[in-house]
């Protein structure tokens, strides 16, 4: 079993329950665990400021899955609630998003997958949930905790809390 980080953003519809909906199609029927959730925030859009404000969360989980299977799931997931990716540009609304932030403590590039997530490093939004999640944990390349990291950030993103996190979470 391996042990990965993902994030969750939704700034279109309900944003709440697009996190908590794409949660719980993660952990039905696909192999996967939930180990611990973050709270959720609402945070300022990174890349195109003129959009709505999102709702992110961060989750751990156990899984069987390679990583290669677990985006498969998430994308797949996005696609059932509704992600549009084909001719919106990089970093648009959409209803949900689910990031691969690290997996175990793999180092992995290839056309479609790179973990660590090749931002995670420069995004408040990612970095405060993960926080909750696993302040300790070290970015395998860096070798800097998710704290050390967020402390780093020169010019971070606007995060306020939102609101509690998922009820069958940290248990």
């Amino acid at each position: 079993m391996s042990k990965a980080y993902l994030s969750l953003g939704s700034n279109l519809g309900d944003r709440l329950s697009n996190i908590q909906q794409a949660v719980r199609l993660l952990t039905s029927d696909n192999n996967i665990e939930l180990l611990r959730a973050s709270s959720f925030y609402e945070t300022q859009p990174w890349g195109l400021s003129s959009q709505n404000w999102f709702i992110n969360a961060a989750i751990a989980i156990k899984t069987e899955l390679s990583p290669i299977e677990l985006l498969r799931v998430c994308q797949d997931i996005e696609a059932k609630l509704g992600r549009i990716r084909e001719g919106k540009p990089k970093w648009s609304e959409r209803v949900i998003d689910i990031d691969i932030l690290f997996y175990d403590n793999l180092v992995f590039k290839n056309e479609i997958l790179e973990i660590p997530h090749k931002y995670v490093h420069l995004r408040a939004f990612a970095l405060v949930p993960m926080i909750e999640v696993n302040a300790d944990y070290s970015h395998p390349i860096f070798n800097k905790t998710i704290i050390q990291m967020h402390e780093e950030l020169e010019n971070p993103e606007d995060v306020f809390l939102y609101g509690t996190v998922l009820p069958e979470a940290n248990k």
